[in-house]
């Protein structure tokens, strides 16, 4: 049986701003289907019924997606006809970490993909005297140093210094957060080259940063968009994905 060769790094439509992508970028086949989904869950006249439909849509590819990038092993079974076949399964066990709160509407889609998984919670805000990510909260399983991790959050935007007003704001739409969570799941023993990123949207800025920071890190995303306002909010972006989806 031939060996199955590992995803390759993707290209993607919105790279000006960053080219060529880092060899742990990776995103969904860019088709078609794909970018209609994201059509709709972009546009501002999208009700919140539609808004939940079709971005649990995207989640669930993505973490097929993220599953991909899993290592596996060489396994032979028996099937119902008497006959073996050599195929394969996963080397270890998962589990998911969600970046509170946004990243708690992606645990629905892993838990349709991987039954019974586990999943830890992890809450960063801004610092009120430094203005820099802090962990306030973080619940994990108490093997995760030996899970391969799925760090779950919708967006990646990038780290915005001190004294930007844009940070002391949306705090939770900066890489700042991602970067702080990967920092605390290696505290607690987990390796670097076991987290797997998974987010909706990138900004090119955000993938430069993290990238950069955590270079063993797989980025799995589903699109990456042109990059930041003034405000550092993500362009052409789908808004604010906590409030689009947990407010009428």
């Amino acid at each position: 049986m031939a060996p199955v060769p590992p995803p390759q790094p993707a290209t993607n439509q919105s790279t000006s701003q960053m080219d060529p992508l880092p060899q742990s970028v990776f995103t969904l086949p860019q088709t078609a289907q794909l970018e209609a989904l994201y059509t709709i869950i972009r546009s501002k006249e999208t009700r919140r019924g539609d808004f939940l439909f079709y971005s649990d849509r995207i989640i669930r590819l993505l973490v097929e997606e993220g599953l991909n990038h899993l290592p596996v092993v060489k396994k032979v079974v028996e099937t119902p006809t008497g006959a073996t076949y050599e195929g394969v399964g996963f080397e270890g066990r998962i589990c998911g970490v969600s970046i509170l709160r946004a990243g708690e509407a992606m645990e629905a889609g892993l838990r349709e993909v991987c039954r019974s998984v586990r999943i830890g919670k992890i809450l960063i805000q801004r610092d009120e005297e430094t203005a820099l990510p802090k962990l306030f909260y973080s619940k994990f399983p108490q093997d995760i140093a030996s899970r391969y991790v799925l760090l779950l959050d919708p967006m990646l935007g990038t780290f915005i210094p001190v004294g930007i007003d844009a940070f002391l704001m949306h705090p939770s739409a900066t890489g700042g957060s991602a970067m702080k969570a990967v920092e605390v799941l290696m505290e607690n023993g987990v390796p670097e080259e076991r987290i797997i990123f998974i987010n909706l949207i990138s900004a090119p800025e955000g993938l430069r940063n993290f990238c950069g920071k955590y270079p063993q890190v797989k980025v799995i995303t589903g699109w990456i968009d042109e990059g930041l306002n003034e405000k550092a909010y993500i362009i052409p972006g789908l808004g604010d994905f906590g409030e689009r989806r947990y407010c009428e």
